[in-house]
C-alpha cells in the first residue's frame, strides 16, 4: 500500500480543476440570478432558490474537493474552517478566503473575501437592495458542511455590493451529527 500523501496546496489545487473561462463564468452566474429576478419578482425569494441553488452545488462539491485534495478528515469545525478558506475557496473560486471573529465556543466565525469572482462587471439596481447577489456561496458552504455532519447557518455580514469593504460570510455550527453507518457489526 502506498504511503498516504500530503494534502495539497491551495495552488495546486486550482491548476488541477478543470475550469471555464472567469468572464463567462460571471457572466452566466448574472444572467441566472437576472432570470430569477425575472421569474420570481420578490427578492427574498430570489434570496431562497439562491441559497438552495449552491446547497445543492455543494452536497457534490464536497465530494470532488474530497477526492482531489487528500485533506484527511478534519479534527473539529476550527480546522474545517480553515480548509474550507484557505483550499475550498482556491480549488473552486481561485481565491483565499481569511477566517475571523470566531466566538468563545469555536462555533461561529466568518469568512472574508476580498476578492469575490461572481461579482465582476455587477452593479446593483435601486430595486434589488435586499438581493444577497452571492447567496449561492453560503448555500454551497452549507451543503457541503451538512454532506461532512456539520449542520450550519450561513449568512451574509458585509457585501461590497452594498457599498462595505469585503464580502464577509457568518458561519455558525448548530448541531455535529454523529455519522451513522449503514449495517451493523454483528459481534
Amino acid at each position: 500500500m502506498p504511503p498516504p500523501t500530503a494534502p495539497k496546496s491551495g495552488d495546486a489545487l486550482f491548476a488541477s480543476v478543470e475550469r471555464v473561462n472567469a468572464e463567462l463564468f460571471t457572466l452566466t452566474y448574472g444572467a441566472i440570478v437576472r432570470q430569477l429576478l425575472t421569474d420570481l419578482e420578490e427578492v427574498e425569494e430570489v434570496n431562497k432558490q439562491l441559497d438552495q441553488m449552491g446547497y445543492n452545488i455543494g452536497t457534490r462539491l464536497v465530494d470532488e474537493f474530497l477526492a482531489k485534495s487528500n485533506v484527511s478528515r478534519c479534527a473539529d469545525f476550527k480546522e474545517t474552517a480553515d480548509v474550507i478558506a484557505k483550499l475550498g475557496f482556491k480549488m473552486f473560486l481561485g481565491v483565499t478566503a481569511t477566517v475571523t471573529n470566531w466566538d468563545a465556543e469555536g462555533t461561529s466565525c466568518s469568512f472574508v473575501l476580498e476578492d469575490n469572482p461572481l461579482v465582476d462587471f455587477v452593479e446593483l439596481p435601486d430595486t434589488c437592495q435586499g438581493l444577497q447577489y452571492c447567496n449561492v456561496l453560503s448555500g454551497v458552504i452549507r451543503g457541503a458542511l451538512e454532506m461532512v455532519s456539520m449542520k450550519t447557518e450561513v449568512t451574509w455580514v458585509r457585501d461590497m455590493l452594498r457599498g462595505d469593504d469585503a464580502y464577509e460570510m457568518r458561519v455558525k455550527l448548530t448541531k455535529q451529527v454523529p455519522e451513522e453507518y449503514p449495517y451493523k457489526d454483528d459481534d
